[in-house]
């Protein structure tokens, strides 16, 4: 490719920053067509001409140089949109072995000390729970990320309470921001990592509907390699906090330690958790009081067929009364791609829940986790689908809810649907 197409499809890429720059090559006059994206990119540092002036516009752009520029948009990547920044990786892909022979040089750029990349996303929802209640619902979340030094990274997530447009009309707290997420991670070598403060624990496969949210603590992380690693965690569930200003329990103060493992068997994706709960005191929802300590094993797995795909779950509480357990299995087909519009992904499971295992306000969920706290079997549908880049619509449905022991004729599925918006 000649290397002035080449700079004027890079110009797109990184338009907007520089209106009025300069004539920096002299072989490049201004009535040239692609005058303006040639001095643009100069002028952001992009790209650079030969030591005689000259820019060498009709001459075949080389791998080489490609990668230099790539390097270049690397430093800036921060300044772009989700987008710009996905094409970005593509072209870092594309031209990776060039990248490493340029050595130290491309390595400090890539890793920009001082700086912070921003993020983002919103949510508009309308959402029914098991008992009826409907809500209209809007979210906002802005992710800052700050890069310490080589091996070491700041995140902090800031989030809108959620705005509920039917029925909290008036309340003061309505949209109140918080910080939910606030962690560091350090990166010993490429194989060791440790993360501290509040991040997420995710277990389960579809929705990450097992203990999806916030951990208060720290957790090591070594990398086998690109298919195999372990995890191990010390902390509390955060989010485990009961209902009516947590006289119900005390699940969310207890001490934890987890142990998880994940591999690529090529054939299926598995993974293993395990995890430890000192003593606390939980309400089941039928009114009966559990006191003690929780031991909580289990595994999931993913099997790829073609476009489809078979999952499953079981976890079991070898410590509470009565070995409680809850196992899923599940088919799906397709995936979201948030640069394809169109694109979606569908995964439907039935579920057999035994009382005890699951706590309150743990599900990766976005609809009310009522239906894990008794004895009971239900069907779960989750689906997303790409409408416009980087906007999708999301649903999940909860049907087909047959409570063990109940009387109540008045239980409803659960469901949401919404859009989503990610920057």
């Amino acid at each position: 490719m000649k290397k002035i197409l080449a700079m004027a499809a890079v110009a797109a890429l990184a338009a907007g920053a520089s209106a009025y720059a300069a004539n920096p090559f002299s072989d490049v006059s201004t009535s040239d067509w692609a005058y303006q994206a040639v001095s643009d990119l100069s002028d952001q540092g992009i790209v650079e001409g030969y030591p005689d002036g000259t820019f060498k516009g009709q001459t075949n752009i080389t791998r080489y140089e490609m990668a230099q520029i790539t390097a270049r948009l690397m430093a800036k990547e921060d300044q772009y949109n989700a987008e710009q920044r996905a094409t970005i990786d593509k072209l870092a892909a594309e031209y990776a072995d060039e990248l490493d022979s340029l050595g130290v040089r491309v390595s400090n750029l890539e890793k920009k000390v001082g700086n912070i990349s921003w993020s983002g996303d919103a949510r508009m929802r309308f959402l029914r729970t098991t008992d009826g209640n409907d809500a209209w619902q809007g979210r906002v979340r802005i992710t800052a990320k700050g890069q310490v030094n080589e091996d070491t990274t700041v995140v902090g997530r800031f989030t809108t309470n959620n705005v509920d447009f039917k029925n909290d009309a008036g309340n003061k707290n309505d949209g109140d921001v918080e910080m939910d997420r606030i962690y560091v991670h350090h990166q010993f070598g490429d194989k060791v990592g440790l993360t501290m403060g509040r991040y997420e624990v995710d277990m389960g496969t579809q929705g990450t509907w097992l203990y999806g949210n916030a951990f208060d603590g720290a957790e090591l992380k070594v990398d086998f390699n690109e298919d195999y690693n372990l995890k191990f965690g010390f902390g509390r569930f955060k989010d485990a906090t009961p209902a009516d200003d947590n006289t119900n329990g005390n699940f969310d103060e207890a001490d934890v330690f987890y142990a998880q493992a994940k591999g690529d068997l090529g054939f299926a994706k598995l993974g293993i958790d395990y995890y430890t709960v000192s003593d606390f005191t939980d309400m089941y929802a039928n009114g009966k009081e559990y006191k003690g300590d929780s031991s909580v094993i289990g595994a999931n797995l993913i099997v790829p067929i073609s476009d489809f795909r078979v999952f499953g779950d079981y976890y079991k509480d070898t410590s509470a009364d009565g070995d409680p357990q809850i196992w899923a299995a599940g088919l799906g087909y397709g995936a979201l791609d948030l640069q394809k519009p169109g694109s979606f992904g569908i995964d439907v499971a039935y579920y057999d829940v035994e009382e005890g295992l699951y706590h309150e306000n743990m599900s990766g969920l976005d609809i009310d986790g009522t239906m894990f706290l008794q004895d009971g079997n239900f069907w779960l549908a989750t689906a997303d689908v790409g409408l416009m880049k980087n906007m999708y619509l999301h649903g999940e449905w909860m049907f087909a809810y047959d409570r063990d022991n109940s009387t109540d004729e008045d239980l409803h599925d659960a469901f949401e649907i919404a859009l989503n918006y990610v920057f």
